[in-house]
């Protein structure tokens, strides 16, 4: 694996190392002892699907709030998706900044995000699967997420007419 730390420290993107031949390729996707080498959180406990059946479906921005916030480690398994991560470490000198990979299929990139981190995406095609790793358990109640388009943020979103659940469309703007 490759890991390229972002301009949002903490943040990586990841690129898979094939070893590729005539029957296609085998590729490891994560291994404790290189993530701890990169300081990253190896503790991963949970995966999760997300499927997707149209294009522009927009899914974001979550993160757990304390105490049971959550690294996630993401990757695009069918599809494409335009990924988008926010810094809410207050004490950051990145607080508030975003940064947005492509995840496809075809690319195998994955991105690596920090605790204390806002996450969505956006599909780019239909059909499309993305696939969670991360290293909290999921609880409801601490379940939070920023709205989409808050202009502080300026998020660029490839897509017009985004397909959303009401829930994400109304969450309060980080000023909020």
């Amino acid at each position: 694996m490759i890991f390229t730390e972002t301009r949002l420290s903490g943040a990586y993107q990841i690129d898979l190392e094939l070893a590729s031949d005539a029957r296609g390729f085998l590729a490891r996707t994560f291994c404790t002892e290189e993530f701890r080498r990169h300081r990253l959180d190896p503790a991963l406990v949970q995966t999760t699907i997300s499927f997707n059946h149209k294009k522009a479906t927009l899914r974001g921005m979550h993160y757990q709030a304390a105490p049971f916030q959550e690294t996630k480690v993401v990757r695009c398994t069918r599809g494409a998706i335009y990924d988008v991560i926010v810094d809410l470490r207050r004490e950051s000198k990145t607080f508030r900044q975003w940064i947005a990979i492509e995840l496809t299929a075809q690319n195998h990139r994955m991105i690596y995000i920090p605790k204390d981190f806002a996450h969505g995406f956006q599909t780019l095609e239909d059909d499309t699967e993305i696939l969670y790793y991360m290293s909290e358990i999921f609880h409801p109640e601490s379940a939070a997420g920023l709205r989409w388009n808050d202009p502080l943020l300026a998020i660029h979103w490839p897509l017009p007419h985004p397909i959303m659940s009401p829930k994400d469309e109304t969450y309060p703007t980080i000023s909020e």
